[in-house]
């Protein structure tokens, strides 16, 4: 089978599999009424997934779980781990039995998410970055898949949402297994070694990239769990609160995360040409940009609204694989895995903060400006890429361009 043929096929079974991420968030203000959250609580639907993901990301990596049974075979196991949360999840009687489930759904796409990149890695030397941007931007599609669902279907149906990502997780994690092995170039974890983190985190080009990670990761998480509550609120102040209930807002939050596919395959590909210091530098400052002026916008017609949300949706996630691509350059050879594994942990765990904050400053001070909480994290990430792409080191990014 031709490595094209593998990426397409793995780039299949990643985007359905990925799609019990934002499953509940899609469905969150039923899940808000049924379940009676008050307040923040929503925000918990996606922190616990967040949550999951590190515990999952960290076991994995300690165990070496993608070598002890295959990357193929991992993310099978766990495409049907999650399938089968997101099913309890859509079954729970409240968020005492919904909110572990959705740990553990996040703690089972770890599972997913960083062994398909492993895949993708191992079937390509050349253009790497490239594929890693395609595994990325199916998994994009595949996170933003339970908000076209739910367009289609009317809000007192919610658990189809669920049952759709779940059978969707399920039909992933059967297609991965066509992939005949792990690749050509797949080279062995590392495994996670404890007492190298001090040392990795003490790394002036590596914490460089984790800031620019951090920045990156302060703002596309809250941004992707709260565009449909944002194009609701905005829908509600143009036309009222039938606007605001209709399938507009779930539409329009699909083809937002969904255009980051363009996003990741664009990053990837002018990352291997151009360098991937100034691929990052540039998404993020667009990104930010984006964020600082989508409320001047707050509450036009869609006609107008809907361009701008797009573009945000393809520079917020086009340099995604970039900085994972970056920390796995820079780092020690023997210790790749644990910086990796510490990247993710670190990104995911602030990803917290922001999907907490971001609709506590909506409550004070209501919708319009509140994404522009998230653009100093892009900032700073543009501050710190920048200062890498000054560095001796940063010759090593994308085959010597910075």
């Amino acid at each position: 089978m031709s490595p094209r043929r593998v990426l397409a096929l793995l780039a299949a079974a990643e985007l359905l599999a990925m799609a019990p991420w934002f499953s509940a968030s899609a469905v969150a203000p039923t899940l808000v009424r049924v379940w009676r959250l008050a307040g923040t609580s929503a925000a918990w639907l996606t922190i616990s997934v967040q949550l999951g993901f590190v515990v999952g990301a960290v076991t994995s990596a300690a165990l070496t779980l993608a070598d002890v049974w295959s990357a193929r075979r991992l993310v099978a196991w766990a495409a049907a781990l999650a399938g089968l949360a997101t099913l309890g999840v859509a079954v729970a009687p409240g968020p005492g039995v919904g909110i572990p489930l959705r740990f553990a759904t996040g703690a089972a796409l770890a599972g997913v998410y960083p062994p398909g990149m492993k895949i993708a890695a191992g079937w390509f030397r050349e253009a790497r970055g490239w594929a890693i941007g395609i595994v990325v931007g199916a998994l994009t599609i595949g996170s933003a898949t339970p908000h076209l669902v739910r367009a289609l279907v009317p809000a007192e149906h919610w658990r189809v949402v669920l049952e759709v990502a779940a059978a969707s997780a399920a039909a992933g994690g059967l297609l991965v297994l066509r992939v005949p092995h792990d690749g050509p170039y797949v080279a062995p974890s590392s495994g996670f070694d404890w007492p190298a983190a001090p040392r990795i985190l003490k790394d002036r080009a590596v914490a460089l990239a984790n800031c620019g990670y951090l920045g990156h990761m302060w703002e596309l998480y809250a941004m992707w769990t709260w565009m449909a509550v944002f194009v609701a609120q905005s829908e509600r102040v143009r036309a009222g609160a039938e606007a605001a209930s209709s399938a507009a807002p779930a539409l329009v939050t699909f083809v937002v995360v969904a255009s980051g596919a363009v996003g990741c395959w664009l990053g990837g590909a002018c990352a291997d040409r151009w360098g991937r210091t100034l691929v990052t530098s540039a998404a993020m400052a667009l990104s930010g940009c984006c964020a600082l002026v989508v409320g001047a916008l707050f509450g036009s017609p869609l006609a107008l609204l809907v361009p701008l949300l797009v573009i945000w949706g393809v520079a917020i996630v086009a340099d995604s694989a970039q900085f994972s691509a970056a920390v796995s350059e820079l780092a020690p050879r023997e210790y790749v895995g644990t910086a990796l594994t510490l990247q993710t942990s670190l990104g995911f765990l602030l990803t917290c903060v922001t999907i907490y904050v971001l609709p506590a400053v909506a409550m004070r001070w209501g919708w319009r400006w509140s994404m522009a909480v998230l653009a100093p994290g892009p900032a700073l990430g543009v501050v710190a890429m920048l200062a890498l792409r000054g560095r001796p080191e940063a010759v090593r990014l994308a085959g010597g361009r910075r």
